[in-house]
């Protein structure tokens, strides 16, 4: 994949793909607008990162590999200091930084690339496992959900992420706005600190 001939064009490829799946979906988007948008042919598109289905498969398997390093760091950290608020604190941190990532993944839950059936396991269930492993360690004697309580914080982050929160001037505000991320981020403090039953109080 990799070409000195054209100058490393196939990550370029790959970066104006995401993109576009990310804001038309895989259903939503064409190989010629690939093409068009990068300003080579189809068959050009082709020989460096093969189709469609190839380039979408090379763009999710990048945004899992940005997605397990950021995620395998943050889990390290929670280890030593099993602060669950500085974990929270990570993971949406990364996903404000990578909004991209985060609508690859809700075109998926709204049924996008159904032909492409494989990628929760092959992604999402290794990081999830990691995660609610490295929680239910810390708590093992709580009666609380770990596995919800942890995708209640997925569906949570992504939907803030993507869509913001219509406040009560009726504008939708997301993580652009300083203030909602802040409301948002000490909104799920409180809420996971009373859930998980955490000592002490959340951050403010």
């Amino acid at each position: 994949m990799a070409s000195q001939e054209h100058g490393g064009r196939p990550e370029v490829i790959l970066e104006v793909a995401a993109r576009l799946f990310a804001a038309l979906g895989y259903d939503g988007t064409s190989i010629r607008q690939i093409a068009e948008a990068v300003g080579l042919d189809i068959t050009t598109i082709t020989e460096q990162v093969g189709g469609k289905r190839d380039i979408y498969l090379a763009v999710m398997e990048r945004a899992f590999q940005s997605e397990r390093a950021a995620l395998e760091s943050a889990a390290a950290e929670f280890e030593a200091n099993g602060s669950v608020h500085q974990l929270f604190d990570r993971y949406l941190d990364f996903y404000v930084e990578h909004p991209d990532i985060v609508a690859l993944w809700m075109h998926r839950w709204l049924l996008d690339a159904a032909d492409v059936a494989e990628l929760e396991n092959q992604y999402v269930e290794p990081l999830t496992g990691m995660i609610g492993k490295a929680v239910g360690n810390l708590l093992p004697d709580t009666d609380v959900d770990i596995e919800y309580t942890l995708w209640t914080v997925i569906w949570s982050v992504h939907g803030f992420v993507t869509g913001g929160v219509l406040e009560a001037d009726g504008e939708l505000r997301g993580p652009s706005n300083p203030q909602s991320l802040r409301r948002f981020r000490r909104t799920m403090h409180q809420m996971l600190h009373r859930h998980l039953g955490l000592p002490g109080d959340p951050p403010a």
